[in-house]
């Protein structure tokens, strides 16, 4: 219920933004996402450590309820007619600075739910729920913004964190997976998750891989609605279904994700590869129903990209290091894309939205580049570690990522 509501306002702020606030303006868009996701680095130093130390369910139910109540004053703001380009931009920089510790702690909590054994499985079925709920929200966003007009997009938003607040307390928290927690002294040094990853080549091949992705490839807010404004020249029931159309793609790579065992470097370098062309492909579409299937295969590469890089590294990471890890993981995800939002918001506007998404498409074929260097220089020894984890995740027992020995 959440994550509709939550795709109902990425939509509608988009289009509000772009059309409303701004006369077509893909740089102001940028700028907002740069705004709600550039909090992730800032913050970084303390998010991770948090979702180490403190009791996870209370820090949710915390981070919720102020995503809600910020959702809520966009919506009111909005219906009175006293928006303007500041306001977004403020609550868009308040709501980057909650969810910085909202996703690191929420990404490890489902290990707090599931346990090590069917971790993979759930971090697939996880974001299958993220994204299946993008099938509705966005389409819902384009008839609401059209019909009511966008606040009502934003108050639905504030009413679903309800939703998620009312299922944490409900949790029976006995029942909750014990976890690993990193020594007193350790707790507060953020530094030891940065000298943790630095030795650990697959992880700085992960990490970077998703750097190239997440700071040129992920800027789809920006990305649909300038294509449907200037190449396509639609409105907001298109651009909400143009949204729903990579959501369903997000929902089949989501799916598919979640019938592997365990996650592959494989699959990991062919998703990369996979959304190069498909970005490719969108970038030179020649009409909006093109587009719309070139979205379809792109939101599918995205997300079995995104999924099993989540996966190995949760399950390659220590658990008392996996919340510090995540965070640096979400960081780079949430927090490198509004570093390349303005860069592709200037493309946009300056050269056309088909060049913004050739960047795009640029950066899943150098991610590809970077995942083939690391296998051929260390694939003999990741094959040998790749074979021992196969008993540990079939029997249950033990950490993957214990054995994972720089």
């Amino acid at each position: 219920m959440s994550n509709v509501g939550t795709w109902m306002q990425r939509t509608a702020q988009d289009w509000i933004v772009l059309t409303q606030l701004t006369h077509n303006d893909a740089t102001a868009l940028g700028i907002v996402m740069s705004l709600q996701f550039g909090p992730q680095l800032v913050l970084l130093p303390l998010a991770g450590p948090a979702a180490d130390r403190l009791d996870r369910r209370r820090l949710l139910i915390a981070t919720q309820a102020l995503m809600g109540a910020l959702a809520f004053a966009l919506g009111v703001l909005t219906i009175a007619g006293l928006a303007v380009l500041w306001h977004v931009y403020l609550l868009a920089f308040l709501l980057g600075c909650v969810t910085a510790f909202d996703a690191p702690a929420r990404q490890t909590f489902v290990g707090d739910l599931v346990g090590e054994t069917d971790l993979s499985n759930a971090v697939a079925l996880n974001a299958t729920s993220f994204h299946a709920a993008r099938l509705i929200g966005p389409a819902a966003a384009g008839i609401f913004v059209a019909e009511l007009g966008a606040g009502w997009a934003f108050m639905l938003n504030a009413a679903s964190f309800g939703a998620v607040v009312l299922a944490l307390v409900l949790l029976r928290k006995r029942e909750l997976h014990p976890r690993a927690r990193p020594p007193v002294e350790e707790r507060r040094e953020f530094a030891q998750g940065l000298r943790y990853v630095w030795h650990r080549p697959d992880l700085v091949a992960v990490l970077l891989m998703m750097f190239l992705v997440s700071t040129f490839g992920l800027n789809f807010s920006i990305f649909i609605p300038a294509m449907t404004v200037e190449s396509f020249h639609a409105g907001a029931k298109q651009f909400g279904t143009l949204a729903s159309l990579m959501g369903a793609g997000s929902v089949a790579g989501a799916l598919f994700t979640a019938r592997q065992d365990r996650p592959r470097w494989a699959i990991l370098l062919g998703s990369a590869a996979i959304f190069g062309a498909a970005s490719s492909f969108s970038a030179l579409a020649p009409n909006v129903h093109l587009f719309g299937v070139a979205l379809v295969l792109t939101g599918a590469a995205a997300q079995v990209y995104m999924t099993s890089t989540n996966s190995l590294v949760q399950l390659s990471t220590e658990q008392a290091m996996r919340g510090r890890v995540m965070a640096i993981l979400l960081a780079i995800i949430l927090g490198c894309t509004p570093l390349g939002a303005p860069f592709v918001g200037w493309i946009a506007d300056t050269f056309g939205p088909r060049w913004a998404l050739g960047v795009a498409a640029a950066s899943g074929f150098a991610a590809t580049l970077v995942g083939i260097r690391y296998m051929m220089k260390h694939g003999r020894r990741h094959l040998h570690l790749e074979l021992r984890q196969r008993p540990l995740n079939s029997q249950g027992t033990g950490s993957p990522g214990s054995d994972s020995s720089p």
